[in-house]
């Protein structure tokens, strides 16, 4: 039986889905083809007709998640121009803390086995990590770095990043829920202090 092209788009978009839930979830080394194609409705020879390997399908998982983070962070920006921060930071460090790890970002749940990843998957890591840092500082001010200040925009855009997904990884990891919110509130205020209200751009 033969597929029309929309099928076919449908198809890989559900198992592009399913893999990035499956992949937050339970890792790379976790994560078989079974269990991936059990999460999207689809045999394994349909599954093979979008992607050659496993790690095909992680590569192009770890491409979307982090392109959902950048589109979203986007959106944010023109409907917020003035307080998309505030409001990235409270979703970051508020739902996508507490949801289920299937739902979580992929910046800090699945960069741990890209480290161990083929070079072609670290490398569209790379851009794709560079249009996000990008996408990031084009919110922030373009104040000069002096003695006190935490550096300009692209700087400051990698400290954001980079305390949000360590933040979440660790009140994530830690069984206490006070102690995770304690994690969340200290990481929040310092992650806002980068950009004071002064220098939020117009």
């Amino acid at each position: 039986m033969r597929y029309n092209a929309e099928h076919k788009r449908e198809t890989r978009e559900r198992v592009i889905a399913a893999a990035g839930q499956i992949f937050r979830k339970e890792g790379y080394g976790g994560a078989g083809i079974d269990a991936l194609t059990k999460a999207a409705g689809v045999t394994n020879g349909a599954f093979y007709g979008h992607f050659k390997s496993k790690s095909e399908a992680f590569r192009t998982a770890v491409l979307t998640g982090l392109d959902e983070l950048r589109q979203g962070i986007a959106t944010l920006k023109a409907e917020q121009p003035r307080g998309w921060l505030k409001s990235f930071v409270g979703y970051y460090l508020g739902y996508k803390r507490t949801c289920g790890l299937d739902e979580a970002c992929a910046l800090p749940s699945l960069s741990p086995d890209v480290m161990r990843a083929d070079d072609e998957t670290r490398r569209i890591y790379t851009a794709e990590l560079r249009r996000l840092i990008e996408e990031v500082a084009g919110g922030l001010s373009k104040r000069p770095s002096g003695t006190n200040d935490p550096g300009g925009a692209e700087e400051r855009a990698i400290l954001l990043l980079a305390m949000l997904s360590g933040g979440v990884t660790l009140a994530r990891a830690v069984s206490d829920p006070s102690l995770s919110e304690q994690i969340a509130a200290a990481v929040a205020r310092m992650a806002l202090a980068l950009e004071g209200p002064e220098d939020a751009p117009g």
